[in-house]
C-alpha cells in the first residue's frame, strides 16, 4: 500500500467589490441670474433648506462656484438637468 498524499490547496476568493465614482453636482456663478432665482432653484431641485441654499449662493456669488450636491453620475443628472433648465450653468465633476 502506497501512503496517501495530502495536497493543500491554496484557494483564494476573489471578492467582487463595485466601484462607483462620487463626484460633485458644481453650480456656476454668472452675470444673469438674480441671488434669488439661485435661491429658489436650490430649494426646489435639491431640496435645501433656505438657509443653506442662501449660503450656497453667495459661495457661488463670491467663489465662483459651489457644490451643491455629491453621489454618482446617475444620481446627480437629474439635478444637474433641472437646474439647467432654470437657466443656471451646473456640471458634474
Amino acid at each position: 500500500m502506497k501512503p496517501g498524499v495530502l495536497i493543500e490547496e491554496d484557494v483564494a476568493e476573489l471578492e467582487v467589490i463595485e466601484t462607483t465614482e462620487v463626484m460633485e453636482l458644481v453650480v456656476f456663478n454668472d452675470d444673469f441670474n438674480t441671488f434669488d432665482h439661485v435661491i429658489r432653484t436650490l430649494i426646489k431641485v435639491c431640496h435645501h433648506t433656505p438657509e443653506q441654499a442662501e449660503q450656497c449662493t453667495w459661495l457661488i456669488h463670491h467663489k465662483g462656484r459651489c457644490t451643491v450636491k455629491s453621489g454618482t453620475f446617475d444620481f446627480l443628472k437629474p439635478y444637474r438637468d433641472a437646474i439647467c433648465e432654470e437657466g443656471i450653468d451646473a456640471k458634474i465633476l
